[in-house]
Parts: structure tokens; C-alpha cells; sequence
């Protein structure tokens, strides 16, 4: 419980900062170069998993006018929750890579976008289990989401396939804009 509380104190304290920074300029859009941060509460985990509370961090990298006009980007998670198995409680905090896909729509409130990468889990074995062990194991991340900009600076944001839960979401809050 101890770990979590930390978490949830470094993703509150990435949100604050992150609205700090949010500037309040036109409508957004993700282009290269956008850059957001933000938390997220994961939701639907496997078994007797917990909701998971993480963060997310994006990067534009480049506009690819051969397949649409999308943007390549470079994204990056962290996730923490617990799960309860055999009398004993565990904790998962898994990170992870993606490449995305953002799509080009004629609206450019909504941003959807595709992703692909790796992640890797590390698990904390309670002490007072001593045929647990701490473990890791590197996994696929195949994740689709969608980034909904409400006003400028703020994104409502939402995941799936990311491997700490069925669902994320969260708000998204820009760092830097787009070209």
C-alpha cells in the first residue's frame, strides 16, 4: 500500500506540473513535435488485480505523407497496481515503448491512433512469502487509443492493449506544440 501511495504522489505531482506547462494557445492537434504527459487510471485488470494508476508521455517525431498524412510518434507508459494470489499480495509496475500511428482526420479535436511495442512488468514479491521471487518478464504491446482535445492544452485521453488493464484513462496535458 506504501508503493502505491508513492505512485499516486509522483503521477499527482506529474499532473501539476504537466498543468503548469499546459499553454493556452489555439486548438490543439498532435503534429510533430507535440509533446503531452499525463495520468491514467486503468480499469477491467485480470482476476483480483486492482485498478492501476500510471502516466503517459508522448512525442511527435514525424508527419508520413506516403501513408496519409499521419504522424509517427514515440510514447512511453508506466502503470503500477496489485494483485492478490495465494494469501499473498503482489505488486506489477509495467513499462513500456510504443511506436504509434496517429491518423489524419478532417477533425482534428479527435486523434486516433495505433501502436505497437514492448513493455516489460516488474513484480515485488511480499516478504512474508518465501517461496515467492521477484520476477520480470518483457511482453508485446499492441495498443490502440484515442486523444479527444477538449480546450487548448488538455486532451482527454483513452488506451487499450497496454498490459496493466483493459482500459485507460486519463488527461493528457501539452508540454510543447506541433510544427
Amino acid at each position: 500500500m506504501r508503493r502505491l501511495t508513492r505512485v499516486a504522489t509522483v503521477v499527482g505531482v506529474l499532473t501539476f506540473a504537466a498543468a503548469s506547462a499546459a499553454t493556452a494557445q489555439s486548438r490543439d492537434s498532435f503534429t510533430p513535435g507535440y509533446t503531452d504527459v499525463g495520468p491514467v487510471i486503468g480499469l477491467g485488470g485480470l482476476g483480483d488485480a486492482s485498478a492501476s494508476v500510471g502516466v503517459r508521455f508522448e512525442y511527435g517525431i514525424e508527419q508520413l505523407p506516403s501513408l496519409a498524412n499521419g504522424v509517427l510518434s514515440f510514447a512511453a507508459s508506466l502503470d503500477h497496481y496489485s494483485y492478490d494470489a495465494f494469501g499473498h499480495g503482489f505488486t506489477y509496475t509495467p513499462i513500456g515503448a510504443t511506436i504509434n500511428y496517429h491518423f489524419r482526420l478532417d477533425n482534428q479535436q479527435f486523434d486516433p491512433f495505433l501502436g505497437l511495442g514492448l513493455g516489460d512488468y516488474l513484480e515485488s514479491a511480499p516478504a512474508n512469502c518465501p517461496e515467492c521471487s521477484f520476477n520480470h518478464g518483457v511482453y508485446l504491446i499492441g495498443r490502440l487509443g484515442l486523444r479527444y482535445f477538449w480546450k487548448p492544452g488538455v486532451a482527454f485521453y483513452g488506451d487499450v492493449g497496454s498490459g496493466a488493464g483493459a482500459l485507460h484513462l486519463g488527461v493528457m496535458f501539452k508540454l510543447r506544440g506541433g510544427k
